[in-house]
């Protein structure tokens, strides 16, 4: 028989108010309390602070305080990965974002769902997983919704609602959003 945390990390309809879940939700706010009030100016425990609230990130995870997440231990980093403020990780399962990710104010990923039927959900819920490749640059209040994945090199247009997979080099903006042209790295370079 499965735990209610092993249904959750396979992406089962699974009880949310199980006492280890709740449990560790707490935990993870206790350690954001310390990220985004203690820590707040990114002061000289923020590495410390990170290194527990996302063990599986490397030292080069940058967070621009307040942020928000519901485990942390769901989330994966690559290097350099950086979050402004606002952002928000609903991490039910892995978030999975590679190297070179950057994830303008306010950005939200959701892994989190809830079952179409009134009567399940009033229990249950699931979750998806949501994997974002290299060299992405998230738009400032995109939303990305669970099961998505964005491939290498993409840019997610600012309030952009990603509900479905965004393929390599590409430029995606809208509600929901959409493909609007594939990017090219040797025309597309800044000035």
């Amino acid at each position: 028989m499965m735990t209610e945390k092993e249904k959750m990390l396979a992406g089962e309809y699974y009880l949310a108010n199980d006492e280890t879940l709740a449990a560790e939700r707490k935990y993870c706010k206790q350690l954001l309390k310390q990220l985004n009030v203690d820590e707040y100016v990114v002061g000289d425990g923020t590495a410390a602070v990170l290194q527990k609230l996302i063990p599986n990130a490397p030292k080069s995870l940058y967070i621009e305080p307040p942020f928000h997440c519901d485990y942390g231990y769901n989330i994966t980093c690559g290097e350099n990965v950086y979050f402004n403020v606002n952002c928000v990780v609903l991490d039910v399962m892995e978030v999975k974002l590679g190297n070179n990710v950057f994830c303008a104010p306010g950005v939200q990923i959701y892994t989190a769902t809830h079952p179409l039927d009134a009567t399940l959900r009033r229990s249950k819920e699931n979750a998806k997983p949501v994997v974002i490749g290299d060299d992405c640059w998230i738009g400032g209040g995109a939303v990305i919704c669970p099961g998505v994945t964005i491939g290498n090199r993409c840019v997610i247009g600012a309030g952009a609602v990603v509900t479905k997979d965004i393929p390599d080099d590409s430029l995606a903006v809208g509600n929901p959003a959409k493909v609007i042209r594939k990017l090219n790295q040797t025309t597309d370079q800044g000035n």
